[in-house]
């Protein structure tokens, strides 16, 4: 099949949207991201004890890049928040039962909940699966204000143009950004002959990514902008698209955009290709608790640091709102981003990783996990009551 409509559940990523981008992350780590260092496994089918121990150090497994951090942005303590579960569950209950490895709260920027488990402390850095389209979504954001890319409805091929030949050469970089190219594609992660299991096979042509290769010969099925269609290949396209506008890693992007100037307080890693050094926009990014939770803090003051803006003018506003319908009553998606009809915004990931950012509450919540299972509604749905508990107990 060529879609996955999200079921209608609330709060919660759709299960076989995240199952199908575990096939994925698998595929490109199997096939780019291996050191002559790494086990050739699958993360997908690692037990429990090698996902809690792998998700603290990707970059021991796969080849990738550094994020260097700047002066730490400072996150002074606040009231403490307690979640207000609707049922029995306790905080600690629901950490231990879903194999949560930390959690953070900020609200007006101050620390009003932070708890670790699994053995993370401050300083473990954990991977965030799909958390990162959010990240490449912003740096987007940033090379529009530094004018590398020159505006949202230029061509997709002013940037590949490896991609002129192809379903690509009238796709503008909006609606790669909402996933709405109309270029076909299957995402149906038990078929061995889709898309998202064939992307990163092929020969390698110099010079020329292993992905773009591949989505230059796909077809066309929609008109470009008429639907939504999940498609992860095209957030790769988006990386890629970046560092061939500002001529730097994503990784090098993000530190000077980002990472640097709002003050982050750890290095962070990017996964790459171990052959090109090209970086997935769509997974690889690794960073401390306290650090996702200073992204959503940036996003709250505007994408702002030192009081220079990072960002283009509106960037944010436009971002995080509904430009696509996705099937689901009161939700979307932006550039990147899972929207909600009440302003909030989210960056959802694999294995239990969440950016969930609250504006009209000043509220940001993290959560990084290593549920036992890539994704289902059960842990979805707690992920749900948490968030909730969460709110509930901020308004306290």
């Amino acid at each position: 099949m060529n879609t996955h409509r999200p079921t209608n559940l609330p709060w919660r990523e759709p299960a076989l949207l995240a199952k199908a981008f575990c096939l994925v992350l698998t595929l490109s780590l199997l096939t780019a991201c291996a050191t002559p260092h790494a086990r050739r496994t699958d993360v997908l089918f690692w037990n429990q004890s090698q996902r809690e121990a792998n998700f603290r150090a990707m970059e021991t497994q796969y080849a990738s890049n550094v994020v260097r951090h700047g002066v730490a942005h400072p996150l002074p303590t606040g009231t403490p928040l307690t979640p207000h579960f609707a049922d029995a569950t306790t905080l600690d209950s629901y950490m231990a039962e879903h194999r949560v490895a930390g959690v953070m709260v900020l609200q007006h920027g101050k620390v009003r909940l932070e708890r670790y488990g699994l053995g993370a402390t401050p300083s473990t850095r954990w991977t965030s699966f799909s958390v990162a389209k959010s990240f490449t979504s912003t740096l987007v954001g940033a090379a529009l204000r530094d004018g590398s890319i020159h505006s949202l409805d230029d061509k997709v091929t002013r940037y590949i143009p490896e991609l002129a030949a192809g379903a690509y050469r009238d796709v503008t970089v909006r609606q790669l950004l909402t996933m709405t190219s109309g270029v076909r594609w299957n995402e149906d992660y038990v078929d061995p002959t889709s898309d998202v299991a064939q992307m990163y096979e092929g020969a390698r042509q110099p010079g020329v990514p292993l992905l773009v290769s591949y989505m230059s010969k796909l077809p066309r099925e929609f008109a470009p902008g008429e639907r939504w269609v999940y498609k992860t290949g095209e957030t790769d396209l988006i990386g890629i698209l970046v560092e061939r506008a500002t001529g730097t890693s994503l990784a090098a992007y993000l530190s000077e955009k980002v990472w640097k100037p709002y003050g982050m307080a750890a290095d962070a890693i990017w996964l790459k290709d171990g052959v090109d050094g090209t970086e997935a926009g769509g997974s690889g990014v690794s960073a401390t608790l306290g650090d996702y939770a200073r992204l959503g803090q940036f996003l709250l003051d505007g994408g702002v640091s030192n009081g220079k803006p990072v960002l283009a003018d509106g960037w944010l506003a436009d971002a995080t709102h509904k430009h696509a319908d996705i099937g689901v009553p009161g939700r979307g998606y932006g550039y990147q981003w899972w929207t909600y009809d009440n302003g909030d915004f989210a960056g959802i990931g694999i294995f239990g990783q969440l950016l969930y950012v609250d504006p009209a509450r000043e509220l940001v919540i993290v959560q990084l996990a290593a549920w036992p299972v890539a994704t289902n509604d059960t842990q979805a749905t707690a992920r749900a009551a948490f968030v909730r508990a969460v709110i509930a107990g901020a308004e306290d």
